[in-house]
């Protein structure tokens, strides 16, 4: 996408680099529509400054050419960590970046307002959900397992930390 159709493209969101050329360590096999795009996650434990929690986020991209209203879709972790978006309309072939911490929305930027972090730098599951709870995209990092029993989530070595994992409908 050339710096002018994303910009005409824009009604929320902008063009984003690969998660690879951000420095990010998820990796996309395939996806679908709206997928989860890049995630970046603090190092800093012992930093919970807002502008700390502004540096970690999840890009969510509409990889289609139509507007998809994400009223409803929510993004979240295995913790219980959930945000929901709210009057976003996000425009085919744009970007929108989700931030931990306190901000104002922009069409761009979305911020879940927290004052602690969500990602977990070693392991974690970022899902994406539609308005009616069905997983639309997920991504996986470091050795935290894909399986749930009533114990919680398990840990284990299935892949090196920088390695990532997407599991989503990629039915169109």
């Amino acid at each position: 996408m050339t710096a002018a159709t994303a910009v005409a493209a824009v009604m929320v969101g902008a063009a984003s680099l690969p998660a690879a050329a951000a420095g990010q360590h998820p990796v996309r096999l395939h996806h679908g529509v709206v997928y989860i795009s890049g995630v970046r996650h603090e190092a800093s434990r012992a930093d919970h400054s807002n502008r700390t929690l502004n540096k970690e986020w999840v890009d969510v991209t509409n990889g289609s050419r139509r507007v998809v209203n994400l009223d409803h879709w929510t993004l979240s972790d295995p913790n219980g960590h959930t945000y929901t978006f709210h009057h976003v309309r996000l425009a085919g072939g744009a970007t929108v970046r989700v931030h931990t911490g306190v901000g104002k929305d922009t069409r761009t930027d979305l911020y879940q307002d927290r004052r602690m972090r969500v990602w977990d730098r070693n392991a974690d599951i970022a899902t994406l959900r539609n308005d009616r709870g069905r997983v639309v995209d997920t991504v996986s990092w470091g050795v935290r397992e894909h399986r749930r029993d009533g114990a919680g989530w398990h840990h284990g070595s299935l892949r090196h930390p920088d390695a990532g994992h997407h599991r989503g409908d990629h039915r169109r």
